[in-house]
């Protein structure tokens, strides 16, 4: 294949192998610029009618353009075979940057926005893509992400026709297409784990479907894992359609409240209870990426403040959310205590509900603390953090701005949470010569040193 001219394409080299057939990069003769070639399987154009369904969806997909969207340029045939001429985007995959650990939290937002505003304009047009995966997105050389093979996906559901397959005698009556049943015996793997649970029974995929997909992208990005990946395929469609996901925060502790609420709205199980379309998932990760980048907390809906704060609370007791059920447990025995007449029931209660609340009170400065000078550690640039009193000594290396930004705002965001008692002070030092920082390492109070500095 390699030389051979189509039209006026030539192919160059071969880029991958996808579920619809073979991708090269070519050139485009008339306009002297590299595209993307993708030669469809002969099996999924054979139909006339499915033919004909997914020139006009791929027609409609072309009309899309948004920075966001690889662009389809052309579909055409050469000697009986069908192939689409797309953009070529030089860059690498999702799937390939979170196997290569090259991803951080704001990077991963920042993907998942862009996404997330292509698909806004992708849906309002009428055109849902269906197969959104972390091997469907590119991110260029400047840190654009693309979402490829937009509207194309139509071609595999119009391949499986209208036929179910019974999985067998269930009381949900749970079924799938033939195109997924081929999923299961290998014939399209990768797509199974990001599947919506309307996808993954067999029924028919909304803009809603697109943004549940977004939702387990995002969710592996963060995570490094995907949220329903099973030992097998069946067990990964039924986890898919009615388990729950663990939460991200369950996973890496450090990662802000508002992100495990975005990505749990993304993955719930009914279409009604996600976002009604991906504008208002777009206005939600802009608000969390202002809140990364700045250190400043934008205006939230009301509903997501009230579950910012139950998630506060539940970092804030002690053993998680497993505290929160010790307070409320507590406060049901004070108040059956406090309805009898034993002044002995009263005196109980009052002393139980006394020692929670001291307890709570004293160390929920030093938890908070705690939890902030571990997300500082986490900055690539930072050397050691040390704690005096109430003082945070954090020792940096080379670095942009935004790393100061953003350490300022969590040791002021320490501040804001405190009830009562000192403010937490913070000092960033970037000119410490290498004498003073052994000597500061050799004091009482270090909590984190980096694993390149040393005390030679």
């Amino acid at each position: 294949m390699i030389g051979r001219k189509l039209k006026h394409y030539v192919v160059e080299e071969i880029l991958g192998n996808g579920g619809m057939g073979v991708v090269y990069k070519a050139r485009d003769t008339r306009l002297e610029r590299p595209v993307a070639i993708k030669f469809l399987k002969p099996e999924l154009v054979a139909d006339p009618d499915r033919k004909t369904r997914f020139l006009r969806e791929a027609r409609a997909a072309a009309a899309v353009v948004h920075p966001a969207i690889a662009q389809v340029y052309d579909i055409d045939e050469d000697a009986g075979t069908t192939f689409i001429a797309m953009e070529y985007v030089d860059g690498r995959t999702v799937g390939r940057l979170i196997t290569e650990g090259e991803l951080d939290l704001v990077g991963s937002v920042e993907i998942a926005l862009q996404v997330a505003e292509g698909l806004a304009k992708a849906h309002e047009a009428g055109i849902i893509h269906r197969d959104i995966k972390s091997d469907n997105i590119m991110v260029t050389r400047e840190g654009h992400a693309k979402l490829l093979d937009f509207g194309i996906a139509k071609l595999l559901d119009a391949a499986a026709g209208d036929t179910e397959v019974d999985l067998g005698a269930r009381a949900d009556g749970w079924t799938m297409t033939m195109e997924q049943a081929r999923t299961i015996a290998g014939a399209v793997i990768g797509t199974l784990d990001y599947m919506s649970p309307e996808q993954a029974r067999g029924r028919d995929a909304d803009p809603r479907s697109d943004i549940f997909s977004l939702g387990v992208v995002l969710y592996e990005m963060v995570t490094g894992e995907l949220p329903f990946k099973r030992e097998t395929p069946l067990d990964t469609m039924h986890a898919i359609a009615f388990e729950e996901p663990r939460p991200v925060i369950a996973i890496r502790r450090n990662l802000p409240p508002q992100l495990h609420m975005i990505v749990s709205r993304c993955l719930r199980k009914s279409r009604e209870d996600r976002y009604p379309d991906a504008r208002a998932l777009v206005a939600d990760l802009k608000h969390l990426k202002h809140d990364l980048e700045t250190g400043t907390s934008l205006s939230l809906p009301v509903g997501m403040r009230l579950r910012g704060l139950l998630e506060r609370v539940n970092a804030a007791l002690p053993f998680g959310r497993y505290g929160t059920y010790v307070l409320a447990a507590a406060i049901v025995v004070a108040v059956a205590l406090l309805s009898t007449d034993l002044r002995l029931g009263n005196l109980f209660s009052l002393s139980l509900m006394s020692l929670f609340i001291y307890r709570l009170a004293r160390n929920r400065k030093r938890r908070i603390i705690a939890a902030v000078m571990k997300k500082i550690s986490a900055f690539p640039e930072v050397k050691a953090v040390a704690l005096k009193g109430d003082r945070v000594t954090v020792v940096i290396g080379k670095a942009p701005a935004k790393t100061y930004i953003r350490i300022t705002s969590l040791i002021d965001s320490v501040n804001r949470r405190l009830f009562f008692g000192k403010d937490v002070t913070g000092e960033i030092r970037d000119d410490v010569p290498d004498k003073d920082l052994r000597t500061l390492l050799r004091q009482p109070g270090v909590t984190y040193v980096r694993d390149d500095v040393t005390l030679d």
